[in-house]
């Protein structure tokens, strides 16, 4: 009899997870499809936008940059806006920057030390990312004002991270302001 009674909690257990997993990718899939909308709206609306995809990530170019491109080993120099992504980049869904005027704009008067507003600097291979920021921020220019646009796979995926939810597509606003490649 205990023996039926565990199979049977193992086979519950088994269906729960596999529901689980169908779930987390649909709501990836949804994601995608929301941002896939998003970013057509903003080619639409900003002149001489264009749009970058690759590997699930999403880099829309709202002012090109010049010179060479970020490599996958280099570092780069930039001011950024993070949101939780939900169909829309808006001052609501805000989590960090390091933007004073998006900062004042959002209404974050609490942020405090004295590089609160200094440029983050990042080498794409140290691991300090997420893998969807990573991505989206290779092959960026100086100069570049970019939205880099990824579902919550390539996120945190099932773990919430501060005042990001578990799961949550992600958007950052990034003004480039230097590369560097090694």
């Amino acid at each position: 009899m205990k023996i039926k009674y565990i199979i049977a909690l193992l086979a519950a257990a088994s269906l729960a997870a596999a529901c689980t997993k169908e779930g987390i990718a649909l709501t990836y899939i949804n994601q995608d499809e929301q941002i896939e909308k998003y970013v057509t709206a903003q080619l639409a609306r900003v002149e001489g936008s264009r749009a970058e995809s690759d590997a699930g990530v999403t880099r829309l170019v709202l002012s090109e940059g010049s010179g060479e491109t970020l490599q996958p080993d280099g570092a780069v120099s930039f001011y950024y806006a993070g949101y939780v992504f939900t169909g829309d980049v808006s001052a609501a869904n805000l989590f960090a920057t390091n933007n004073e005027s998006v900062a004042a704009a959002a209404g974050w008067s609490g942020l405090s030390g004295e590089d609160r507003y200094a440029p983050r600097v990042v080498h794409l291979s140290d691991g300090t990312l997420v893998e969807g920021l990573r991505r989206g921020l290779a092959g960026v220019r100086p100069g570049e004002e970019c939205i880099v646009l990824f579902s919550g796979k390539l996120g945190y995926g099932k773990k919430a991270q501060g005042t990001i939810p578990a799961g949550s597509a992600l958007a950052y606003h990034i003004w480039v302001i230097d590369i560097e490649n090694k």
